[in-house]
């Protein structure tokens, strides 16, 4: 394969060592040694790459505020994309032409069963998110629209509980586990050398796999129904007002979307317009 071009996109939640919401934010006491963390699991990754024949990188910051990944660390042969908010959040710019994706630090679906910070789009807004009758991950929902751009998910690393997610709809892709789940804020570590030898590894036989011709696209369905249960009625009164927005209930609103990239900008208003209006109604409060 010619120029192979490699799109990472990079979370927090599902990091080796991550499990407290110190770890989270920009002024948070552990945020420093989530930095270090991330720096560590990507530049080691981006050195298996760029050894392995890759021509070009592109990192995407996708935490929080996304800006994250210490941008003087960045090898000089990657592109880093960095700032919130940006067109389709995590995987911007994945409509660029790429061979295949990487989501490292990715963590399971808001509902599932003692995962270390399980949520969808936002843990403030969102109880669960379904497409399709699906239980969805921010993997899921990304892979989704990596697949419609033509992009195959080759690797993923995150925690014990995404990797069913993963293997269900992108069997494909090599997994690296980097902890076992025991609570939303607990779980037991990997060594973070074994953490590097594995992803080493993986990366290695992703490579190999996409190289051959061994990997897929998720299939996508001609209509994607997403239901999305949020955590406030006032959320959903809000929802509600979308067009194409129907509601189901006090706290459920569904959405029938035409293809992966509709479904995010829906879902990604919803999410906007719920944290907003706790900010307006703390501001005309005061």
């Amino acid at each position: 394969m010619i120029n192979m071009r490699i799109y990472v996109s990079v979370d927090v939640e599902g990091l080796p060592g991550i499990f407290h919401p110190e770890h989270l934010s920009l002024k948070r006491s552990l945020f420093d040694e989530c930095r270090r963390v991330m720096s560590k699991v990507v530049t080691s990754l981006i050195d298996i790459l760029l050894n392995e024949g890759v021509d070009e990188v592109w990192v995407a910051d996708s935490h929080g505020f996304m800006g994250t990944l210490p941008y003087l660390e960045v090898p000089s042969k990657v592109r880093l994309i960095r700032g919130f908010p940006r067109p389709l959040a995590m995987v911007y710019g994945i409509d660029r032409g790429f061979d295949g994706a990487m989501f490292i630090g990715y963590h399971s679906a808001a509902g599932t069963y003692r995962s270390v910070f399980d949520h969808t789009f936002s843990g403030r807004a969102v109880h669960e998110v379904r497409i399709n009758g699906r239980l969805a991950s921010e993997f899921y929902i990304n892979a989704l629209i990596a697949s419609h751009y033509g992009v195959p998910v080759i690797l993923v690393l995150g925690d014990d509980k995404l990797r069913r997610d993963v293997k269900e709809v992108a069997p494909w892709a090599e997994y690296v586990e980097v902890k076992e789940s025991v609570a939303r804020y607990a779980a037991v570590m990997k060594p973070i050398d074994e953490v590097i030898n594995e992803l080493n590894r993986y990366a290695r036989l992703a490579l190999s796999k996409l190289r051959r011709g061994e990997v897929g696209l998720i299939k996508l369905s001609n209509e994607l129904v997403m239901k999305v249960v949020l955590k406030s009625t006032c959320y959903a009164d809000l929802a509600e007002e979308l067009p194409g927005v129907e509601r189901v209930n006090a706290y459920t609103i569904r959405y029938v979307a035409k293809d992966p990239i509709d479904l995010h900008r829906t879902l990604d208003l919803i999410v906007m317009l719920s944290i907003a209006s706790d900010t307006l109604r703390s501001y005309l409060s005061s």
